[in-house]
């Protein structure tokens, strides 16, 4: 990454968050979002992902929604969960489930949030399938660590979380995952980070992407490497190649509506491809982010307004 793309990315989030900006957004941008969006409904989003699966790729689900004000809207999303892992185990789809500890209520009263997630995934483990606790900013990092471990204690080890490369800590963080047991996401990052906490240098955020996946290849332990750059990618591979390690050993995880025929050529390679398939109303702060992530994105996304 360039450092006018870093510029780019830093520029996008900032005048993302200005809520005038989110109002015109949401107002005209639904259908432009819906390139990264599989449906405003689980009946939507269950059929993208039978297509998926039809295609070798496997999928995980996620139901738009964070940052909430009130409780009685983490109760909607942890119903609306339950009834997504329900949909999920009738259809027979290969797909995990992904949600986002402040949709369940954390900021608002942690031990509801808990107990709002620990519903999920117990529903969850009753249907064998695998719930991925999702990372969202830095001042939820040690919280959503904490759920894991604590849904690790009382029995529900079909949970894991999300580790980002560029915060200083996740080295250390994922010594200690590795350590628990906990399955972990390997990403980037890509929310709006200071400098106290996250490398701001794209090539420190890729040295310590390699180490994440390295310590978890070398130790044998499954590895979901999340990223749509080629360079990461190809490391990866010829990484697990040099070692004798089998494809079966990781899977690569990139996002509904990018890069869709990568995604299917690496299933036709034979590696394990999961996408990331998100629905729901909410989609404004998801959608912002992939844009910022880079140019391209936003340039995919001005091109298809004059279609």
């Amino acid at each position: 990454m360039s450092i006018g793309t870093e510029m780019y990315r830093k520029t996008l989030l900032t005048v993302a968050g200005n809520k005038a900006v989110e109002n015109l957004s949401i107002k005209y941008g639904k259908k432009l979002a819906g390139k990264f969006i599989a449906g405003n409904t689980l009946e939507e989003a269950l059929e993208e992902i039978r297509v998926l699966n039809n295609k070798g790729i496997m999928a995980t689900l996620d139901h738009l929604g964070e940052g909430i004000t009130h409780l009685r809207e983490a109760a909607l999303y942890r119903d609306e969960y339950v009834r997504l892992v329900e949909g999920i185990a009738r259809q027979g789809a290969d797909s995990n489930v992904s949600l986002k500890p402040t949709q369940m209520g954390l900021a608002l009263d942690p031990d509801e949030g808990y107990r709002n997630i620990r519903a999920v995934a117990t529903q969850a483990k009753l249907n064998n399938l695998f719930v991925r606790i999702d990372m969202e900013d830095s001042p939820f990092t040690q919280a959503t660590l904490d759920i894991v471990r604590r849904l690790h204690s009382e029995g529900l080890d079909n949970t894991g979380t999300v580790l980002q490369a560029y915060l200083h800590r996740t080295v250390e963080d994922t010594r200690d995952m590795i350590r628990e047991g906990i399955r972990l996401r390997l990403v980037k990052g890509a929310y709006k980070e200071p400098a106290s906490v996250a490398y701001q240098n794209t090539s420190e955020v890729i040295d310590q992407f390699k180490t994440m996946i390295r310590n978890h290849l070398d130790q044998g332990v499954y590895t979901a490497v999340a990223s749509h750059d080629d360079h990461i990618i190809s490391w990866t591979k010829q990484y697990a190649k040099d070692r004798g390690i089998s494809p079966d050993a990781f899977e690569f995880q990139m996002l509904y509506g990018l890069r869709m025929s990568e995604q299917e050529r690496l299933a036709r390679e034979g590696y394990r491809i999961r996408c990331y398939v998100p629905y729901g109303t909410m989609w404004y702060p998801y959608y912002t982010r992939r844009l910022a992530e880079k140019p391209a994105n936003l340039w995919m996304v001005l091109k298809n307004m004059f279609r």
